[in-house]
């Protein structure tokens, strides 16, 4: 297999533009994510994430417990998944969704979160709300 100059210069970049941004930027905690679900989630998840927020009994499909995702997934937060779900699954047509996704805008504010041993580019928001999710695992 052949590499050309381009691709191992390209990937060097990327790499220092990671570890620069990850210098700069103040990662988003479980306060910031606490906000973003007061704002876009407790009214079908409730406050405490157990899926009974105030418009859960007029939906099709009952919301999910957020609070023991990470005991149906053998007692490991699943973030991946849930990364993937929140953001908008490219594999769910967006008409067979009850819960919106979560993209557009939010995607221009990137920091780096480590997914599988991979640093990936994650909206700040969702990254803070992945932590508010974990911290509140029963």
């Amino acid at each position: 297999m052949r590499t050309s100059i381009w691709s191992i210069m390209g990937s060097g970049l990327l790499t220092v533009g990671l570890v620069a941004c990850t210098e700069e930027l103040s990662m988003p905690d479980r306060t910031e994510g606490a906000a973003f679900f007061a704002d876009n989630c407790v009214s079908c998840h409730g406050v405490r994430g157990h899926g009974d927020g105030p418009l859960a009994a007029g939906l099709p499909t009952t919301p999910s417990n957020l609070a023991t995702l990470s005991r149906r997934n053998g007692g490991t937060f699943p973030d991946a998944r849930a990364l993937s779900y929140i953001y908008g699954d490219p594999m769910q047509a967006h008409l067979a969704r009850v819960m919106p996704q979560f993209g557009g805008a939010m995607a221009e504010d990137l920091v780096p979160v480590e997914f599988d041993g991979i640093m990936t580019p994650t909206p700040r928001v969702l990254a803070g709300l992945l932590a508010y999710l974990e911290s509140i695992q029963e």
